[in-house]
């Protein structure tokens, strides 16, 4: 067994459109970043990675390469659960804790969990999304940004 984590950060900008898990939402601001800006996808992606010995988000999807600027973090996860299975493993579980003051995020996790098992290739019962606000505190509290933690577990 082999366990990762991983943790992604963005800026919250006017003009970007939010897109968490996949979905995306209405809301007044979207997520700053080379590709769609998936922070809770990013997180997910660098936990399997991280678990699997090949590296970061960074390493297989630069931000200095055009061919990743506006790209669906979905696909990519897809190519990182690739070669994950490639790495000789399968993902036993995901679990993910989302931290940003808004907006509410409970009417989409199902539809997030989805996502991700989808594009891993497990039941979506193996995936469980939470979220959480920092009371206001921080960068996420005071809706600069949003943050994301990710573990997983794979197995040989």
């Amino acid at each position: 067994m082999r366990i990762g984590h991983g943790y992604d950060v963005h800026r919250l900008v006017e003009g970007r459109d939010l897109i968490l898990g996949g979905v995306k939402m209405e809301h007044n601001l979207g997520l700053l970043g080379h590709s769609d800006a998936d922070v809770l996808l990013h997180a997910v992606s660098d936990a399997l990675l991280g678990a699997a010995g090949l590296g970061d988000i960074g390493k297989h999807f630069p931000d200095t390469d055009p061919q990743y600027k506006g790209a669906d973090s979905l696909k990519l996860l897809k190519i990182v659960a690739l070669k994950v299975r490639e790495a000789g493993y399968r993902v036993s579980n995901i679990d993910v804790t989302m931290i940003a003051q808004k907006p509410k995020l409970r009417p989409y996790i199902e539809q997030m969990e989805r996502n991700i098992a989808d594009a891993v290739g497990i039941d979506a019962l193996r995936v469980n999304v939470k979220a959480t606000t920092e009371e206001r505190l921080g960068f996420t509290g005071e809706e600069k940004g949003m943050a994301c933690h990710a573990v997983c577990l794979l197995e040989e």
